[in-house]
């Protein structure tokens, strides 16, 4: 099945020979388009592209979309969300209206804990049906590829029960999924009095269990204050690798944890959240290929807790990526455009650096650069269309509209919104 796209006013994030690993510092700026262009895809994947008067003739029963006056952008790459969960936390919202801190409440009983006492009482099939809604919505924003979380459950059973239903996801989607195991996202409150006896139930338990099911392809830990030290860190990332999972860490969130520089020893695959780093953290992933500094904005503008200083990371020379975050607590949204709004507004970050992060920066995050995250002959054909704009800069600049017109994933339709 071939799907073509013609008289595109902007082809945006092209890559004409072998597809990048990532895009780091100053090269963040630089975003590839071609104007008055086609994309051709069949069977699922990018198979060309290139400006009109190049357009090759495709077969009678070939469909054919008219995108005159406006872009196609690929879709979003979204490496950090937490879809599976159980009810909402708009209380915790009204108290922190009301002056009340993300550690206040947690230290009460709520955030993390409030979230693991819902779902463990919700059955798997509420679950995913939930997280299925959640993963509709924002492929209609034009999100492709996420990485999904555990953690909610904080238990053998209900950990289980999360990455199960992730698994099950995976089946019934063309938007790419990656899962990660984050039994370390608290301390139970059982097990306030007894830390190591829950870090052993994961090592010993989950960990085992995960593997033999193959429900995950990443393991998590928040390294912060108030929940794991980075000798626990430690602990646990050295037994996920045993088991095959690679590490990840929600890092530098609420202060300077030492989880960034843990995470680069481990060779963590990103280490994200990073509101609270300095220039000894800078300089520390400035030392590594692999590990991508992941950025979440819509958390610190829901908490409204300092934002990460993305200037000062780029202008040093790193990679960074934008990610959504969208969870029940701190992030209830996982609308990607929203994102990068606030990465121009708050983190000052350029509109194709912008780009950059959420695309093929956010792929890289999830080890899919290969396959997503830009225009490259060869990759997965998701893809969305915008309706007419002036420029790139007005996806973020406009950022109550919802601007995305068309996504496809896969080479196929499976979102269009009202034109005009």
């Amino acid at each position: 099945m071939q799907l073509l796209i013609k008289n595109i006013a902007t082809l945006v994030q092209v890559e004409q020979g072998p597809p990048a690993l990532r895009i780091a510092g100053k090269n963040m700026q630089q975003l590839p388009v071609l104007e008055n262009a086609f994309l051709l895809m069949e069977s699922g994947r990018i198979t060309d592209f290139g400006p009109m008067d190049e357009c090759p003739s495709v077969s009678e029963s070939a469909s054919m979309i008219d995108a005159k006056g406006k872009m196609v952008f690929p879709c979003w790459c979204d490496s950090h969300t937490h879809l599976v969960y159980a009810g909402s936390r708009e209380q915790e919202f009204v108290y922190r209206i009301k002056g009340m801190t993300y550690e206040e409440i947690a230290r009460q009983g709520g955030g993390i804990l409030n979230s693991a006492r819902l779902l463990q009482q919700t059955p798997e099939e509420e679950l995913y049906n939930s997280a299925m809604e959640r993963l509709a919505e924002i492929t209609r924003y034009g999100t492709g590829a996420v990485e999904i979380k555990s953690g909610y459950g904080l238990s053998f059973d209900s950990e289980l029960k999360m990455l199960r239903v992730i698994k099950e996801m995976k089946k019934h989607t063309d938007v790419e999924i990656k899962a990660t195991f984050l039994g370390a996202h608290a301390i139970p409150l059982q097990y306030k009095a007894n830390r190591q006896a829950y870090i052993a139930e994961i090592i010993q338990r989950m960990l085992p269990a995960i593997a033999l099911e193959g429900l995950a392809d990443y393991i998590d830990v928040f390294c912060d204050t108030g929940f794991y030290t980075v000798a626990e860190t430690e602990q646990i990332l050295e037994a996920g690798g045993l088991f095959g999972l690679k590490p990840k860490i929600h890092a530098n969130e609420l202060a300077v944890s030492g989880g960034v520089q843990v995470g680069v020893q481990r060779g963590a695959i990103s280490v994200d959240h990073l509101e609270q780093i300095g220039q000894a953290e800078i300089d520390c992933l400035l030392g590594s290929p692999i590990t991508m500094p992941t950025l979440l904005p819509g958390t610190a503008f829901f908490l409204n807790i300092p934002y990460a200083p993305a200037r000062q990371m780029i202008d040093a020379g790193l990679p960074v990526c934008l990610a959504s975050d969208y969870n029940p607590g701190s992030t209830p949204s996982g609308r990607m455009s929203f994102v990068l709004s606030l990465a121009c507004l708050k983190l000052q970050m350029l509109p194709e650096e912008a780009i950059h992060a959420a695309t093929i920066n956010g792929a890289c995050a999830m080890e899919l650069q290969q396959t997503h995250g830009s225009i490259c002959r060869g990759k997965v054909a998701n893809v969305f269309i915008t309706k007419p704009m002036p420029s790139v800069a007005f996806l973020p600049y406009a950022f109550g509209s919802n601007l995305i017109e068309t996504v496809i994933l896969k080479g196929k339709v499976v979102e269009t919104t009202a034109k005009g």
